[in-house]
């Protein structure tokens, strides 16, 4: 068993909002990684970093990984930088990945100021810019779609994965 979509991108690709009417559309579960996180800790990815640090978040992060791609099977949602593990990367073998890619600029004023988003503390925008040259190679590396996302509508970004994944499903 394994996820029948997963989704990659940057903070304010849009990965949740995104995945969330894709699986409602397939009539299937929805998982966001880091909401499941939130639940096991009982406490927010912010306090995660700020007490335990980032190491312990993305241990947290693998493990849960994981665990939902070996046991869930419906469109699972992964945080910004689990690409950075490279058994993550590898695990993700198993599951077709969708890559939703966003420009820094709309990323930016998706995620506004970035008080939820551990790693955007700070100047937004370049930390935006920093981490999308970081990562690009790897949400290169471990995607089966890539879909722009930059300047198109919710309604327009569901339709087109749902085309391109159609042969998935």
């Amino acid at each position: 068993m394994s996820p029948r979509l997963v989704f990659v991108g940057a903070p304010g690709s849009g990965k949740t909002t995104i995945g969330k009417q894709v699986a409602e559309k397939l009539g299937v579960e929805f998982i966001d990684v880091d909401n499941e996180i939130e639940m096991d800790e009982k406490t927010t990815i912010s306090e995660i970093f700020v007490q335990k640090g980032e190491a312990y978040f993305r241990q947290l992060e693998r493990a849960k990984i994981s665990e939902l791609l070996n046991s869930f099977n419906g469109v699972l949602s992964l945080g910004g930088g689990s690409v950075l593990d490279e058994s993550t990367r590898q695990a993700l073998a198993i599951a077709p990945v969708v890559w939703l890619k966003v420009s820094s600029g709309d990323a930016s004023s998706r995620v506004g100021l970035g008080l939820s988003r551990p790693v955007l503390m700070g100047n937004v925008r370049s930390t935006l810019v920093k981490l999308l040259e970081e990562r690009t190679p790897l949400y290169e590396e471990v995607a089966d779609w890539e879909i722009d996302t930059s300047k198109k509508s919710i309604e327009e970004v569901v339709q087109e994965v749902l085309l391109q994944t159609s042969e998935v499903n």
